[in-house]
């Protein structure tokens, strides 16, 4: 009759008790941090009687119930484990709580991971530029780089690396979707979808080049892709017009031409744009930030107002192929926003690209906007004035952001003076 062989784990069931626990667990966190060498001891502080009864079982030696901190050498315990069961020290904390992990050669690991990812982030194009740096040194300084290693996501730096790269897109050139831009640095189409890792990280270094917060809602993170040349939808990215005409001969220009004969204002899309372009009539187009103003424009003026644009704040990719078809067609731009720092940002950007002038973007503008009631307090990082620089520092100095819907009497105004070139002879 053959008996049953026992099973060789349950000798060892009695190192799971409380005498055996706080001993093990110290020997196994020693035994990690060298790497597993058997040097050295380990102690116990304010042992219990269980405690102390294990410790005096593996030393041979008497120690007192008043004992405050037992120690243990840990080439004794290997000894007494293997004595007692056959297995080392190391062997019994593997089926404990399975195999030591070698922590000198993970955080050796982790440091040449970590070089690599560094020589990485310094072979990027934008390397050289302060808003690159400053992203770096973020997610250097603040654990990203150490939390994307240990869960094993170091490959997304490379990513962003190649992202950043390929950004911005030339203006001339149609704006590049973000799954074809994921596809073509990562392999994965869906790599840049809102709330992806890898997204996130692009967006810290793109919100310090812009800079502007980093947008937490998915229409800011939209918009901020936008500014640098990426659309994650060319349906979504829309921008409002008032009486804009167009001389192609294709079904957006019938659209166009159609709101301008009633003065009705009229959304483009990307799409829309990028299928078909249109060639745009105005000599003279006005832009605003805020739909207010060309609201009031439709409904105070209608088919007699000039040319309006707006942008609805920071302008969308829309917005911008529109301008630049504008002043590719001839048209001079005529542009305004809030007096606050990104109304700043926003006119001074239109203006480095072209084609451009101020519309009542004045010191004189400012300080009488500021007489004609109160306004909100003016906040977040400012901005120059590069058109006229005493308007910034003016602004600095009062500390108060008027909005351009104090403006609108005269705003009016000079869109009814403005001659649509459909009434020129």
């Amino acid at each position: 009759m053959t008996g049953r062989q026992a099973d060789p784990g349950s000798a060892l069931e009695e190192l799971r008790g409380e005498g055996w626990q706080r001993l093990l667990a110290a020997a196994r966190r020693r035994l990690e941090r060298t790497g597993g060498l058997l040097e050295g001891a380990v102690g116990l502080t304010g042992p219990s009687e269980a405690e102390r009864r294990v410790v005096i079982g593996v030393t041979g030696q008497y120690r007192p119930e008043s004992v405050k901190r037992l120690t243990v050498d840990l080439a004794a315990l290997d000894a007494a484990l293997r004595e007692m069961h056959g297995r080392s020290l190391a062997t019994v904390l593997a089926w404990l709580h399975g195999p030591l992990r070698d922590r000198p050669g993970e955080r050796q690991a982790e440091a040449e991971q970590r070089d690599r990812l560094r020589a990485a982030l310094d072979a990027g194009r934008h390397a050289g530029e302060s808003w690159y740096a400053t992203w770096t040194e973020a997610i250097t300084g603040d654990g990203t780089l150490t939390r994307l290693l240990r869960r094993g996501d170091a490959r997304l730096v490379p990513w962003a690396v190649a992202v950043l790269d390929r950004l911005p897109v030339p203006e001339h050139r149609p704006p590049l979707p973000l799954p074809v831009l994921a596809e073509w640095t990562t392999g994965d189409t869906k790599a840049l979808v809102a709330g992806a890792p890898l997204a996130s990280l692009v967006l810290r270094a793109l919100a310090l080049r812009a800079e502007s917060d980093l947008p937490r809602d998915r229409v800011g993170q939209r918009l901020l892709w936008e500014r640098f040349g990426a659309v994650a939808d060319d349906l979504a990215s829309q921008v409002l017009v008032l009486n804009l005409r167009a001389s192609r001969d294709h079904v957006v220009a019938h659209w166009l031409d159609d709101a301008a004969d009633f003065g009705i204002p009229f959304r483009l899309t990307l799409h829309q744009l990028t299928a078909y372009p249109p060639a745009l009539a105005a000599r003279e187009v006005f832009v605003c930030e805020n739909p207010a103003v060309l609201r009031a424009a439709a409904a105070e003026l209608g088919p007699d107002s000039a040319p309006l644009v707006c942008t609805e704040g920071v302008p969308s990719a829309a917005c911008r192929r529109l301008l630049d078809a504008a002043v590719h067609a001839g048209a001079r731009l005529r542009v305004r926003a809030d007096f606050d720092w990104t109304g700043l940002r926003i006119v001074g950007a239109a203006l480095a690209a072209g084609g451009a002038s101020p519309w009542r973007m004045a010191v004189a503008d400012y300080r009488t906007a500021l007489t004609a009631g109160d306004s909100t307090p003016l906040v977040g990082a400012a901005a120059p004035s590069p058109w006229e620089p005493e308007l910034a520092g003016l602004m600095a100095g009062e500390g108060r952001a008027v909005m351009e819907e104090r403006l609108l009497p005269a705003l009016l105004a000079d869109l009814a003076v403005a001659t649509p070139p459909w009434h020129s002879s």
